[in-house]
């Protein structure tokens, strides 16, 4: 059971002495004393644990307990508050997470994965014991986005939640139109600087992304995290020549994750997005996450900054540990379980939006006449169009882009599209986005 007897130390113990994990340790530590008054008693690291005692990190952990077996931290009585950043969402972080919240501690985490899949099993465990599980750091690393919509937002009604979620595919992405360099190259870069992992697929593919737009979906709607209903789409397929049009167009690329709320039901999506290159969400470039909300009374609310890194993440985990400290108590997704909602979620199909459209045709007359004809047929209208002067025997390179129309028709007019004789490459589309 917690420790809080007067002004008695919060007994913290962390699992996991990583990037995040020693970055945590590092501000405890720094900004003890100060931490101490703004919570009304001292935050104490009680004990540690990791794989490997003695490898070499940025910081000296000699002088804290070591733990060998995670485990043993959540039946340890001299501890109050675990941190988990074992990362994973199976395996020694699930057992320890749940066996913490069973026995009584409460958890600070910043393992998306985990809460995204399970969250709703572990707020049920964090609840029956009266405990707290926190996992600010689990979407966006330094911003404070879950903080602002579960406190100073909570008496909004949210309709839209939009943003830059993953720092290595905006840096990728910036990367390759300021060096105007491809994907593949670029990625190769972002390896080798520590920002995209050996295998990259988790970011660049969307799914850290579609972890934290779950995450979020529920805070903002009161539903359970839903994995299953999220339309998932990375951007291996987004080149240099793309980029170019887009610009020319005035918009840049990034991936977006999205949750909308409306009459229909809850829609998730995480894919490349055309933005305004003037927007909020447009400017942010490198590793930066940026988190843009739409509510009723509140109206919009921006925040940006670092979404990853020992720092930005551990000032995350810091925050969580020190309302724990000062007693401030809280479900988990803002709810109790038993009062979440049964929220429908829609498809794709459904979804009404503006479209951007690079098509690889032959050079003779009537082609746009053809697109436009089948365009007419599903009642979509054009809103723009490019075409560039091109050297002999290549395919031109035509550009649409759409006023809005429902997704539906826009993938059956494509289909349509990609038969034409005149078409010789796969059409290529990718969604606009009004910020």
């Amino acid at each position: 059971m917690n420790n809080a007897d007067g002004n008695s130390p919060l007994r913290v113990a962390i699992a996991g002495l990583g990037v995040v994990g020693c970055g945590t340790i590092e501000i405890l530590q720094k900004h003890s004393s100060e931490l101490a008054v703004r919570c009304g008693r001292p935050i104490e690291i009680v004990a540690v644990s990791a794989k490997n005692k003695n490898k070499k990190r940025d910081i000296d952990v000699s002088k804290l307990r070591f733990v060998d077996d995670p485990l043993s931290l959540a039946s340890d009585p001299e501890i109050d508050v675990v941190v988990e950043m074992i990362g994973g969402s199976e395996g020694a972080a699930k057992t320890l997470v749940e066996t913490s919240l069973i026995n009584g501690k409460s958890v600070v985490t910043a393992n998306k994965a985990l809460i995204a899949h399970y969250g709703v099993e572990l707020a049920k465990l964090a609840e029956k014991s009266g405990v707290v599980l926190a996992f600010e750091a689990a979407v966006a690393g330094g911003i404070p986005i879950i903080k602002t919509m579960r406190d100073g937002l909570a008496a909004n009604k949210f309709s839209r939640i939009m943003g830059i979620l993953n720092g290595t595919c905006n840096y990728i992405l910036t990367s390759m139109w300021e060096t105007k360099r491809d994907f593949s190259e670029v990625l190769k870069e972002a390896q080798e600087l520590g920002y995209a992992e050996s295998d990259p697929s988790f970011d660049v593919d969307g799914i850290d992304t579609a972890h934290k737009v779950s995450i979020l979906t529920s805070l903002a709607y009161g539903c359970a995290p839903s994995m299953d209903n999220i339309y998932i789409e990375g951007i291996s397929r987004i080149s240099l020549r793309d980029m170019r049009f887009a610009d020319e167009l005035g918009y840049t690329i990034k991936l977006l994750g999205i949750s909308t709320q409306s009459d229909e039901g809850i829609c998730q999506r995480v894919h490349p997005c055309l933005v305004s290159k003037l927007s909020m969400l447009g400017t942010v470039q490198g590793v930066y996450n940026a988190v843009f909300i739409e509510s009723d009374f509140a109206g919009r609310v921006f925040l940006e900054g670092r979404g990853a890194g020992a720092k930005p993440t551990g000032s995350s985990v810091v925050a969580d540990i020190m309302d724990i400290a000062r007693g401030v108590k809280y479900k988990p997704f803002t709810l109790p379980v038993v009062a979440f909602s049964k929220s429908e979620f829609t498809g794709m199909d459904s979804l009404y939006g503006s479209y951007y459209l690079r098509l690889g045709v032959t050079d003779k007359s009537g082609v746009l006449a053809e697109v436009t004809k089948i365009f007419k047929e599903y009642n979509i209208s054009l809103r723009t169009f490019l075409q560039h002067s091109h050297a002999p025997n290549e395919n031109v390179q035509l550009v649409l882009t759409t006023h809005e129309t429902q997704e539906a028709n826009m993938l059956k007019a494509i289909e349509s599209i990609a038969r034409l004789d005149s078409v010789c490459e796969t059409p290529f589309m990718i969604r606009i986005e009004e910020v």
